[in-house]
């Protein structure tokens, strides 16, 4: 029960409040797209925290499904007391239906739909963003998924991040990203009659794209220190108390040739 009502809090935040914006979805698949242009022919996408009804998720897999190549695209979404919602779209056929159960994505009928499909796109709630990833790499598929930047630092998803097998996506992390919201008092602005909310949040993924390939300009420490006047004042260099290291408190500032251990921002993760 606890569990329950812990989901329905978590989808109740993400589905009333904020929505994923079209051109977000939109330039960081494209981004995938440069890397490998057949990326999706003949795959199954599986969207599973997404409203077919409104889902800017549904929306773009739905209007690119032949430029694509897709095979299916499955979209369904959570309603806690009722049964969830259920669309299916290939070449041929759309259907829209009621799945057996609520559409927790938890659910054995939700977890059957994962392994059917190819890949994972969307925003799941953030409160149960643990969850989402331990049922994504039980399920071994590819996946774009937004988070909170602080994501990054869970147990359970910086050790995936060390071994290479999840990464930053393309969207860089400057800035957070603007996701549209019916809350009126909770907006930073308005563009084109639409309330918008800055969120700190990032793309998670392990489909390849060329930003990751992209060379970081290093300087020598010398260098950095009369570059940046301030690294003085952020302590940058200084090594730890408790650990043989330094501290590199900002990426640009990580001298070039250095062999040794490195406390860096986590921002670093983001070059």
């Amino acid at each position: 029960m606890a569990t329950n009502k812990k989901l329905n809090k978590a989808i109740k935040v993400k589905n009333d409040e904020f929505y994923t914006q079209k051109i977000d979805i939109e330039t960081e698949i494209q981004a995938y797209l440069e890397f490998n242009p057949s990326l999706f022919l003949g795959k199954t996408v599986f969207c599973p925290c997404d409203d077919p009804d409104w889902s800017n998720f549904t929306a773009y897999f739905t209007e690119n499904f032949e430029k694509l190549g897709l095979k299916e695209l499955i979209s369904t979404c959570y309603l806690p007391k009722g049964k969830g919602k259920v669309l299916r779209k290939t070449q041929d056929h759309t259907h829209l239906s009621r799945l057996s159960g609520n559409g927790d994505f938890r659910s054995d009928e939700l977890v059957a739909i994962r392994d059917q499909s190819d890949f994972i796109i969307t925003n799941p709630p953030f409160s149960l963003f643990r969850d989402f990833m331990a049922w994504i790499t039980v399920g071994k598929k590819q996946f774009a998924v937004i988070c909170n930047k602080n994501c990054v630092t869970f147990k359970e998803i910086f050790p995936k991040i060390q071994a290479n097998e999840i990464w930053s996506g393309y969207r860089a992390w400057a800035g957070g990203m603007w996701f549209e919201t019916i809350d009126t008092n909770n907006i930073d602005k308005v563009e084109d009659d639409v309330n918008l909310k800055n969120v700190s949040s990032i793309w998670l993924t392990n489909i390849e794209h060329n930003r990751r390939y992209e060379p970081i300009i290093l300087y020598k420490k010398e260098e950095n220190l009369l570059k940046y006047p301030n690294l003085k004042e952020k302590n940058a260099y200084v090594k730890y108390d408790n650990y043989d290291a330094i501290e590199i408190p900002l990426t640009k500032a990580i001298p070039l040739h250095y062999k040794g251990v490195m406390g860096v921002p986590i921002s670093f993760l983001d070059k």
